[in-house]
């Protein structure tokens, strides 16, 4: 009995362990509804920048991710959540972090230009992945704008 409390406490401490304290957003960004979220309105600096987490890091509180943009905060991006910046054209560098028992850091270099419309940045086992993807996430339905913490 007193082994499975233990584990139980283990298991609930490693859990919980894993949540990432999220960071204030430098940014001025509009909020814009799902709904009225259309791939033809993005581009010429309107970026729109989601979190595609998958169900293994939901289950954990690995999907947090703290992100900067040239060093400015852009704030924390759970699962399914996106947030809609204005970027010039130029060179970014984008770094990201997700904690998962030790802190998950990555530096992407991104070129934004006038065609750049959509980013997907995900967590997984070794680091996180950025991808310029110019496509809608899957099960776009599901996601919900970035409420400010």
């Amino acid at each position: 009995m007193k082994f499975k409390n233990l584990f139980l406490l283990a298991a609930f401490a490693l859990l919980t362990s894993c949540a990432l304290k999220p960071i204030p957003s430098e940014f001025n960004n509009k909020k814009v509804e799902r709904e009225n979220v259309k791939l033809e309105d993005l581009g010429n600096g309107t970026i729109l920048i989601y979190n595609g987490s998958n169900v293994f890091h939901k289950a954990d509180n690995t999907e947090r991710l703290n992100i900067w943009i040239n060093d400015k905060a852009l704030g924390q991006l759970r699962g399914s959540e996106y947030v809609i910046v204005n970027l010039k054209e130029g060179n970014y560098k984008f770094d990201v972090l997700h904690l998962d028992v030790v802190n998950m850091r990555s530096n992407h270099e991104v070129t934004i230009d006038e065609q750049t419309k959509v980013i997907k940045i995900k967590p997984n086992i070794t680091s996180n992945k950025l991808e310029v993807t110019n496509e809608l996430p899957e099960k776009w339905e599901k996601f919900k704008y970035v409420e400010p913490r």
